[in-house]
């Protein structure tokens, strides 16, 4: 199978609107995961207590119909595999996740990073819009409040503009725990301070794009990764340091999080995610990481 990403795809284009809900096609999926359709379908078939409607639901007749209208028709025909004689199937973007788990390919894994930072980028980009927007665009600003609308009852818990100081992740909460995480990163005017002795390759892929300066603080930071990493991307600032237990994330010296779970290891189980701003504590920990 051919693992390769084609980095030129715009995954925004793929993104379709039912009935208030954003989904993906099941073709565009296998596109993407460069894999046929029917075994998107198959993984499904496979594992339906893992994909409930709110994950992915296959378009009635009139939805089918609806979308048609909007879309290029190639798109739900999936010429190439013989065209379809069925329904598509969508996806949410937490079905997108659950059906890269199931799939365990490179492409899949890859592929669906992708996908969440684009529903990320879209909700940002919502909501930077929604301030900006002037008066005499009221008709396309209500628009955008009713997408921006829809998107934070989504993510209502997760606002960079102000997360819950006291956020709880169950088993298999993986899309909801990258979403936080990836909103306290964005929360950042200038700096990010990450304490975790256990900093891996996921949590280099998560901060990679951040154009801001970011600071890693490990006890076992794998040189090999560091130098190939710094290769290639200037925004982060490696530091040994063994003298911390926990998981802590310091935005702009002003924001403290803890973090129960490695980043690496984000909604496997159980854990949680509190703020806790207190400036003596912050300027503690900085002192300990001796900046």
């Amino acid at each position: 199978m051919n693992e390769i990403i084609e980095k030129d795809i715009n995954i925004e284009n793929m993104i379709y609107e039912v009935n208030g809900v954003e989904v993906m096609l099941d073709s565009d999926l296998a596109k993407l995961y460069h894999v046929e359709t029917k075994r998107i379908n198959e993984a499904v078939k496979n594992n339906p207590e893992k994909f409930p409607r709110r994950y992915s639901f296959i378009l009635d007749d009139s939805e089918t119909k609806n979308l048609r209208s909007k879309i290029s028709t190639s798109s739900l025909n999936d010429n190439n595999y013989g065209g379809r004689r069925y329904n598509p199937r969508v996806f949410t973007e937490q079905g997108v996740y659950m059906l890269a788990t199931i799939l365990k390919s490179k492409a899949a894994t890859e592929v669906s990073i992708r996908i969440m930072d684009t529903f990320v980028k879209m909700r940002h980009y919502i909501n930077y819009n929604n301030e900006l927007l002037p008066r005499r665009f009221m008709i396309l600003e209500e628009k955008v409040d009713n997408n921006t609308k829809r998107i934070d009852e989504l993510f209502d818990k997760f606002s960079p503009k102000d997360i819950i100081k006291n956020c709880i992740f169950f088993e298999n909460d993986i899309f909801d725990a990258y979403s936080v995480i990836m909103d306290i990163f964005n929360s950042s005017k200038e700096e990010i301070i990450i304490i975790d002795n256990y900093a891996s390759k996921e949590l280099l892929d998560m901060i990679r794009n951040i154009n801001r300066k970011v600071l890693i603080v490990s006890k076992n930071i794998d040189e090999v990764l560091k130098k190939k990493y710094e290769t290639q991307y200037k925004n982060v600032t490696f530091i040994n340091n063994n003298s911390f237990h926990d998981r802590f994330i310091i935005i702009d010296r002003r924001k403290l999080y803890l973090c129960g779970a490695s980043f690496k290891d984000l909604g496997k189980k159980c854990f949680g995610i509190h703020e806790n701003n207190d400036i003596d504590y912050i300027k503690r920990i900085i002192k300990t990481i001796d900046l």
